[in-house]
């Protein structure tokens, strides 16, 4: 068996690049910060060496939101649900907007995208360890558990109320952290920077005191060792949000095992996409969404991204075909470089 795991800059689906193009800092010089939250690697990067104090004000955000939303911290408000099947537990605010947004994409999804994947997903464990193949019974049995519907919440209030059921927030977290990042920026008056939450890329307006305003983001070419892009776009103030199949996967007997999983089936999605690539303007939109179109297929979840305002995107398919919205090479600045 072979197992990969795919971290950081070099090999998230949506990747910065070196491909920021005309940055050539005049006035400031960028300053940029990385650590290791929710098991993968994070970057903010703002322009000019008085920012390092906001960039510092971020990674404490990062740090308190993993305090809440993680599933493998013992004392983090999605730990302390999941222990306490059929038990009110009062948690932080955050939590429970949280997971309010991941129920409504639950209902938008028509139930592929699902919160209460947790004991799936641990049983699976595709993130940490070498990879092996549950049997048929255990899948049955974690996916008997998945429902969102069985998630009241009543104001800071959350319960489970499934016996053996998990919520995992691990689709949708790092989304969610990215745009109060944002948002508290943008309250201090920084208007320019990048964030990049393990592939999550968040843009904040134009670049300052650059040759361009946009941003350059190559897209990942799936199973690229060295994270080569397949294409690039520009953005200006925009969230890039990729699902891969290349991002965490095992093989086993000759067969790719990912962690994109079907809450119809309990396994990996199977469906001939190696990729989707979501732009928009809400990153948590963009986590949840990016999941929702994979786990479709191209033609549901193409039709249903060119259904949703202000948000463009980029399906790959496993023979390394792109297919994207209408706004992709319009609206969206567009460069392929598959050939």
């Amino acid at each position: 068996m072979k197992m990969k795991k795919f971290l950081a800059l070099l090999t998230a689906g949506a990747l910065l690049c070196p491909l920021l193009t005309g940055c050539q800092y005049r006035d400031t010089e960028p300053v940029t910060k990385t650590g290791l939250y929710f098991d993968t690697v994070i970057s903010v990067t703002l322009y000019g060496s008085d920012k390092e104090s906001y960039i510092d004000e971020c990674f404490a955000m990062a740090d308190r939101y993993e305090s809440y939303f993680s599933a493998t911290l013992e004392d983090s408000d999605v730990s302390k649900i999941n222990e306490n099947v059929g038990t009110p537990v009062t948690v932080h605010e955050e939590t429970a907007e949280l997971i309010r947004k991941g129920q409504e994409y639950y209902e938008i999804s028509g139930g592929k995208f699902d919160i209460t994947i947790g004991a799936l997903t641990s049983l699976w464990n595709i993130s940490h360890s070498d990879g092996t193949v549950p049997s048929p019974e255990a899948i049955s049995r974690a996916l008997a558990t998945v429902d969102a519907e069985n998630v009241i919440i009543d104001g800071n209030q959350v319960t489970l109320t499934t016996p053996g059921s998990a919520i995992d927030l691990g689709g949708i977290a790092k989304g969610y952290i990215a745009d109060q990042m944002k948002a508290y920026l943008n309250s201090q008056g920084i208007t320019s920077g990048l964030i990049d939450l393990g592939g999550n890329i968040l843009a904040l307006g134009p670049k300052e005191h650059q040759d361009t305003a946009s941003y350059t983001i190559g897209i990942q070419k799936p199973f690229s060792d060295d994270g080569d892009p397949i294409a690039a776009i520009e953005v200006t103030d925009q969230s890039v949000v990729t699902s891969g199949i290349y991002q965490r996967y095992f093989e086993s007997d000759g067969v790719l095992y990912h962690h994109i999983l079907d809450t119809a089936t309990g396994y990996p999605c199977d469906n001939g996409l190696a990729s989707v690539t979501i732009i928009n303007n809400s990153s948590v939109d963009g986590d949840a969404l990016s999941t929702t179109c994979f786990a479709m297929g191209l033609t549901d979840g193409l039709a249903f991204a060119e259904s949703l305002p202000d948000t463009e995107a980029i399906f790959i398919t496993t023979d390394g075909e792109l297919h994207c919205t209408s706004g992709i090479g319009t609206a969206i600045p567009f460069l392929d470089l598959s050939s």
